[in-house]
């Protein structure tokens, strides 16, 4: 979760009173927050020879994008104390009553399609606010914006502009400006080479370094504001003397992009003459059907089951103390006319962690005082908890391995992709889970096998006293479109042997021991298909002889990762007439040896648990 600094003698003024570290430790529990550090009796930095004043840090829930500055959490905390009421916030068209317009090209459709806007008008930076207001889009670009991927945004001294404006998407060498802070004009080519020296925005050039256009802003004048996401123009800068800010947020991500435009407004137009008050602009952008005007500051509307929060809760309250929490959350609620048991709540543009009534039920709790809850109250269950199917399995297994004398160990699920596949002597099936974005070669896929993770954890202690025997039970995943997350877990079951004298019996002994324990019943694989026929079990039914529901039997297979002829799989009948392979096991291959720094001969198993459900 993100720790906000804020000054400790400004946040307690504007709460309107001075409290002891106990009593706003204690404060901000009761909000679902939590105080962090008071530096107040720690030694503070010196900044121009002034020591640095005394600051909270405060831990802020991650979804609370309201409460990443100063501003929010000082508005949530004073209508949580009943000082304020949540504001108004309110559209206002300039005093010649026409709208700024922005134009988006559909060439941008290539890089960042989507574009948001918003103009304060007459607000009044001080050197707080001022800093503020930047550390404020510096959190959300790195948090909700996903290090600017989804959503970028800039700001500019409108003064220095002349509307209308233009979103555009360029080849890089027809775009020239001067950049943020320089003096020199640059072609975007030249500012790409200039910045990758640059600590700060290096990061961000991945984003649209190899695009074939780079997206711009432009003014009436053709001045450019910005190179989203990028950096600004250096000509319309803002600084303390600022009275008329424009704001511009280009995206991927439709629903961030309102998340971030509404989150700033809501958050500094309360510096504005007239506080609360925001300027529209009109976005033209026909070709995807995203016209309109931005912002949009009208409440989302919504309801919730006064009998759902009060039976989660464990209270009785009525509808109208309910409405009454609310409000203390900064939603404005009332009961519904026309259902007795329903509350008709308008949702604030802050609030974009309201999704559903469970959300205003837990802002109706915190209103009401988490140790104000009943400690019990009755039951409206009369189920008993118990564990999953698959897990009682896996815990079973996993105490018939460690009996059995092999030490558990546990991998991170994700992997290189050629140890998933290169190392073990597969090809890539195409079947595995990439990650868009992997930080290091070491991360890039999510595993399809536990071998590579047991054969690393064996490597990592390869100077500690052989043999080692460990194993693993956990998921793997698969890549699935039939599903709506578009993967699927399996929870298997993973050994190796590692050893001087390592051999196949060895995990052809635990095999045997996991599969008594499970009490399937090992037979030969000629004489499998010919039993268990369905019309044999039927005659064997008829003579009152019992069919064994689970069955396996074991077969040499032609594996790559295992030495040839060392290798076997295991197939089993589980409530089914067809075999289903379970898994394999054998001797690895020198050359996986090799590649996972392995000296000594190695032999592995895996089992798919999930069949035996």
């Amino acid at each position: 979760m993100p720790t906000i600094a804020v000054d400790k003698a400004d946040l307690y003024k504007a709460l309107g009173r001075e409290y002891t570290k106990d009593e706003f430790d204690e404060l901000c529990f009761e909000f679902g927050i939590e105080l962090d550090e008071d530096t107040s009796d720690q030694k503070r930095p010196i900044v121009n020879g002034v020591e640095e004043r005394p600051q909270l840090k405060i831990e802020i829930p991650a979804n609370r994008y309201d409460m990443l500055c100063f501003e929010g959490i000082a508005m949530n905390l004073n209508v949580f104390l009943g000082r304020e009421k949540m504001p108004n916030y309110r559209l206002a068209a300039p005093l010649g009553g026409e709208l700024l317009s922005v134009t988006v090209q559909k060439e941008t459709e290539q890089v960042r399609p989507y574009f948001s806007a918003a103009i304060l008008r007459n607000i009044k930076f001080t050197k707080d606010r001022y800093e503020s207001f930047i550390a404020l889009q510096d959190k959300l670009h790195q948090n909700l914006a996903r290090q600017r991927t989804l959503v970028a945004i800039g700001t500019h001294d409108l003064d220095t502009l002349s509307g209308p404006f233009t979103y555009e998407a360029l080849p890089p060498d027809q775009i020239e400006f001067a950049p943020l802070n320089q003096t020199k004009s640059m072609k975007a080519p030249e500012m790409m080479e200039f910045f990758e020296k640059d600590k700060h925005l290096s990061r961000y050039l991945h984003i649209i370094r190899d695009k074939p256009v780079y997206p711009i802003i432009y003014d009436a004048n053709r001045t450019v504001l910005s190179m989203p996401p990028i950096i600004n123009s250096n000509h319309s800068k803002i600084t303390l003397d600022t009275t008329n800010v424009f704001i511009d947020i280009t995206a991927t991500d439709k629903t961030k992009l309102e998340i971030v435009n509404h989150t700033i407004i809501a958050m500094f137009s309360a510096y504005c003459a007239e506080p609360f008050t925001i300027e529209p602009v009109n976005i033209i952008s026909p070709h995807n059907q995203q016209s309109r005007q931005t912002p949009d500051v009208t409440p989302r509307a919504t309801t919730a089951s006064a009998s759902f929060i009060n039976s989660v809760c464990g209270l009785n309250e009525s509808r109208e103390s309910l409405c009454a929490l609310l409000e203390k959350m900064c939603h404005t609620a009332k009961p519904s006319t026309t259902d007795p048991d329903a509350l008709d709540v308008a949702v604030p543009i802050t609030r974009a962690d309201i999704l559903h009534q469970a959300d205003l039920m837990e802002d109706a709790a915190i209103a009401y005082g988490f140790n104000n809850l009943p400690r019990t109250f009755p039951a409206t269950s009369a189920s008993v908890a118990a564990a999953l199917p698959i897990n009682k399995l896996a815990d079973i297994v996993r105490h018939e391995a460690a009996m059995a004398g092999w030490s558990e160990v546990m991998p991170l699920i994700l992997c290189s992709h050629d140890e998933n596949y290169g190392w073990l002597n597969h090809k890539d099936d195409g079947r595995a889970i990439r990650l868009a974005n992997p930080k290091t070669a070491e991360y890039q896929i999510v595993r399809t096998s536990l071998v590579p993770g047991l054969l690393k954890t064996v490597r990592e202690n390869r100077k500690h006293a052989v043999p080692m025997r460990v194993f693993e039970v956990a998921d793997i995943a698969f890549k699935d479109e039939t599903l709506e997350r578009k993967s699927r877990n399996r929870r298997h079951f993973g050994a190796a042997w590692y050893g001087k004298s390592s051999g196949f019996e060895q995990v052809h002994g635990l095999l045997d021991r996991i599969m008594l324990m499970l009490r399937v019943k090992f037979v030969d694989p000629t004489a499998w298909s010919k039993s268990f026929l369905p019309q044999q079990s039927a005659e064997a039914a008829k003579k009152g002889q019992k069919t064994p529901a689970l069955t396996y039997y074991i077969e040499e297979v032609d594996d790559p990762t295992y030495l040839a002829g060392h290798a076997a799989a295991e197939s089993s009948k589980v409530r089914k007439t067809e075999a289903v392979r379970i898994g394999t096991f054998g001797i690895l291959h020198p050359t996986v040896l090799k590649n996972f720094e392995l000296p000594f001969p190695t032999s592995t198993l895996e089992l798919d648990l999930e069949v035996f459900l």
